[in-house]
C-alpha cells in the first residue's frame, strides 16, 4: 500500500539552467502521489523558469511548514540554508545535487527516482548531524544562530588582523592574531576549515574543531576539543567591528563582543541511500589519496 508522504522543497533560485532537473524531480514525486509543499520564493522561480504550476495553498514561507521530508534542490550551500529553516523539526533532509561538489547534497537528479523509490520502500538511513549554537551578550545576530558546518569569526575588510581571545570551559587557550577563526563541526571539517589546513573529521565523532585563518604565528595549529565544551570568544579589531558568519550567513558585530559557542540542543537529520559510505564519498568527492602523476 502506497504511503501518503509530504515533501517540503527548498531550492536555489539562481540556477535557471536546472529547470529540466526540477521538472524531473516534481514528476517523480507526482508519480508516487506525494503531497508537495514548496518554499514561496522557490515556487515563484519554478513557475517562471520550469513552467510548473504550484498552487498558493502548497507554498510556505521560512520555517512555517509541516512535512515528512525536506528536499534541498541545489548544492551544499542550499542544504545548509535548508537546515537553518528546518531547525529543530524532526524532518530528515534529502540533498539533491544541482551544483558541482555535492558532499552533503549527494543525490544527483538522475538518481532521484531510485532514491525516492528507496524512501517509499524504507530502504534508506538517516544520519544525525550535530550543530554549533552561537549566543552573544547585548547584541543580536540575525537569522538562525545554529551552524551545521561552521561558525567563522573574520576581520571586516582588508584592514589588519583581528585578535580573538579564546577560552575553553573557562580556561584561557590563546589569543589568536589572525584574519579569523573557524569553529567547525565534523560535518563542516571538509569545508572552510579544510581550505585553511584543518583536518578531516568523520561525522558523529563528538568533537569541535578550531582552525585559524591566516594566523600571524606559524606555531598556531588547529585543535580538536570535545563538543561538550563551551567556547568563549572576545574580539578586538582596529576597525572596531568584525564579522561572524554562521554557515556563511554574515552579521557585523562591534569589537569587544563576547560570543559563546556550544553544541546545539538538537540535531539535523540527513537522508542517506542504503549502501552509502562516508569514506567512499571522501575518495570520490575529495579525490582522497588520488595520484595525479602521469605514468611515463
Amino acid at each position: 500500500m502506497t504511503r501518503n508522504l509530504t515533501f517540503a522543497l527548498f531550492g536555489n533560485v539562481y540556477q535557471k539552467e536546472k529547470s529540466a532537473a526540477v521538472r524531473h524531480v516534481l514528476a517523480c514525486l507526482r508519480e508516487h502521489g506525494a503531497h508537495v509543499l514548496m518554499e514561496r520564493e522557490y515556487a515563484q522561480f519554478v513557475h517562471t523558469q520550469a513552467l510548473v504550476d504550484i498552487e498558493p495553498k502548497d507554498t510556505f514561507s521560512g520555517s512555517n511548514f509541516t512535512a515528512d521530508f525536506a528536499i534541498s534542490m541545489g548544492g551544499d550551500g542550499t542544504l545548509l540554508r535548508t537546515a537553518s529553516l528546518v531547525g529543530a523539526k524532526p524532518v530528515p533532509i534529502l540533498g539533491v545535487n544541482m551544483g558541482r561538489l555535492g558532499f552533503l547534497a549527494d543525490v544527483s537528479a538522475n538518481d532521484f527516482a531510485r532514491t525516492l523509490d528507496a524512501i517509499y520502500a524504507d530502504d534508506y538511513s538517516v544520519e544525525d548531524r550535530a550543530l554549533i549554537s552561537v549566543s552573544t551578550e547585548g547584541h543580536r545576530i540575525d537569522g538562525c544562530c545554529c551552524a551545521l558546518n561552521d561558525v567563522a569569526i573574520l576581520k571586516r575588510d582588508s584592514a589588519s588582523m583581528i585578535s580573538i581571545r579564546t577560552s575553553i570551559d573557562g580556561e584561557h587557550l590563546t589569543t589568536y592574531q589572525a584574519d579569523g577563526l573557524i569553529v567547525s563541526t565534523p560535518t563542516g571539517s571538509t569545508a572552510y576549515s579544510l581550505s585553511n589546513g584543518g583536518p578531516i573529521i568523520v561525522p558523529r565523532t563528538g568533537v569541535l574543531l578550531l582552525t585559524a585563518v591566516a594566523p600571524h604565528s606559524l606555531n598556531v595549529r588547529p585543535i580538536v576539543i570535545p563538543d561538550s565544551a563551551q567556547i568563549e570568544l572576545t574580539v578586538s579589531s582596529r576597525s572596531h567591528t568584525f564579522l561572524v558568519a554562521i554557515d556563511g550567513r554574515s552579521s557585523s558585530l562591534p569589537e569587544g563582543t563576547t560570543l559563546r559557542l556550544t553544541r546545539a540542543p538538537y540535531m539535523i537529520k540527513v537522508v542517506k541511500r542504503a549502501g552509502t559510505r562516508y569514506f567512499a564519498t571522501l575518495r570520490e568527492k575529495m579525490m582522497w589519496g588520488a595520484d595525479g602523476r602521469s605514468e611515463r
